[in-house]
C-alpha cells in the first residue's frame, strides 16, 4: 500500500499538478485575450467581436474544467489515503 501511495503522490506532484497549472494559465490568458478583443472591437458588430465572445466563452469553460480537475484529484487522493497535494 505504501508503494502505491508513493507512486500516486509522485505522479500527482510531478506530472498532474504542473500540467493542470499550465493549462489553467492558458485558459486565463484566452479569457483575457477575449475580453481585450471585445473591448478593442466594441464598435464592430462583425466577426472580430463574435470571435472575442467565443474566446471568453471557451476561456470560462476551460477554467471550469481545470477547477473541477483539482476537485477530482483531491477526491482520488483522499480516497487512496494520499496527503492532499494542495
Amino acid at each position: 500500500m505504501n508503494t502505491t501511495v508513493g507512486i500516486v503522490s509522485k505522479i500527482v506532484d510531478n506530472i498532474l499538478m504542473p500540467v493542470i497549472t499550465v493549462v489553467f494559465a492558458l485558459t486565463v490568458l484566452l479569457f483575457i485575450w477575449g475580453v481585450a478583443g471585445l473591448i478593442l472591437n466594441k464598435d464592430d458588430a462583425g466577426d472580430k467581436r463574435h470571435e472575442a465572445q467565443n474566446h471568453i466563452l471557451w476561456g470560462v469553460v476551460g477554467m471550469a474544467i481545470m477547477l473541477s480537475s483539482y476537485g477530482i484529484i483531491r477526491f482520488v487522493a483522499s480516497t487512496l489515503g494520499v496527503q492532499s497535494p494542495f
